[in-house]
């Protein structure tokens, strides 16, 4: 299953080699100069009172194969694929669970701010592609972005709402990035492979989570109440839901997707980047982009 992240965090963000991004960031502001109103409490929540949020995203019909991935002028990562590498646009388990769902409270919680988390959510770029696929985190919560194929790899954010960030990673290396607001879904691409892709979802609370391979998701220390919930998916968009959390209770949510339900203007797979046969600073200079 997925792993609700409970917590949230400011950031500080390093720009590596040749991105366009230093300063692009998102991060924390600066602090309240004295004598300005003092920042709401952080809300609080009584353990004894919560409730869960448990449900399964199903899909009917036929779901779509992944477009298979040509990874070989990548031998490195190809390895890391025996058996070959697809996109992971619709992804379904054989009892039609659907993959890689983010599901979020969207209306109905009260009080806030949430306390801040102390964990740093991974993106990790290995064997060429984005993992995890889909992600959620919280206003503010620093963000690590790793490359674990020591090749070279871009990350080209693309928000509307947030500062958008072009990135490099020539290397096996780490990066950290925040968002200062919320923002649902923010689409990540890699500018040398084009087939890489993921999305993040960014909420200014702790009551989020993605389904797992068999569609099931689990929103844990909800507070009583009645919410309503939003599903994201990548190609068959939104769907909100009501649900009503009792005290030491768990409430079953049942979302499902079906194929008509397809959005017309799917993206394809970006045309990659070749530039492994150019010096390393003509590589750096050919990824930067952005803001």
């Amino acid at each position: 299953m997925f792993e609700l992240r409970d917590s949230v965090v400011v950031l500080s963000a390093g720009l590596l080699l040749a991105g366009c991004g230093a300063g692009d960031s998102a991060g924390g502001g600066e602090a309240s100069p004295a004598g300005e109103e003092a920042a709401a409490p952080a809300a609080v929540v009584d353990p004894t009172t919560v409730g869960t949020i448990s449900g399964r995203i199903a899909f009917e019909g036929t779901p779509p194969a992944g477009t298979p991935i040509d990874m070989s002028e990548e031998p490195t990562c190809a390895a890391k694929h025996p058996g070959g590498a697809r996109t992971e646009e619709v992804v379904v388990d054989g009892s039609g669970g659907l993959k890689n769902v983010f599901v979020y409270i969207k209306e109905g919680l009260s009080g806030g701010p949430y306390p801040p988390p102390t964990d740093s959510p991974v993106l990790d770029q290995n064997g060429c592609v984005y993992e995890p696929h889909v992600l959620g985190l919280r206003v503010g919560q620093i963000l690590t972005i790793r490359n674990s194929d020591g090749l070279l790899h871009n990350i080209n954010a693309k928000p509307t709402a947030n500062r958008t960030f072009n990135i490099s990673q020539p290397t096996t290396m780490e990066t950290t990035r925040s968002f200062a607001v919320p923002e649902i879904m923010i689409p990540v691409e890699c500018d040398v492979h084009g087939w890489m892709r993921a999305y993040i979802g960014v909420v200014e609370h702790p009551y989020f989570a993605v389904s797992a391979a068999d569609g099931t998701f689990q929103i844990a220390n909800v507070p009583p109440g009645t919410y309503t919930i939003e599903t994201w998916h990548e190609r068959y968009g939104t769907q909100t839901v009501q649900v009503t959390v009792a005290a030491q209770q768990t409430a079953e949510v049942q979302v499902t997707y079906r194929d008509q339900m397809a959005q017309n203007s799917v993206v394809p797979l970006g045309q990659p980047i070749h530039l492994h046969d150019h010096p390393a600073g003509a590589r750096a200079g050919a990824a930067e982009g952005g803001r």
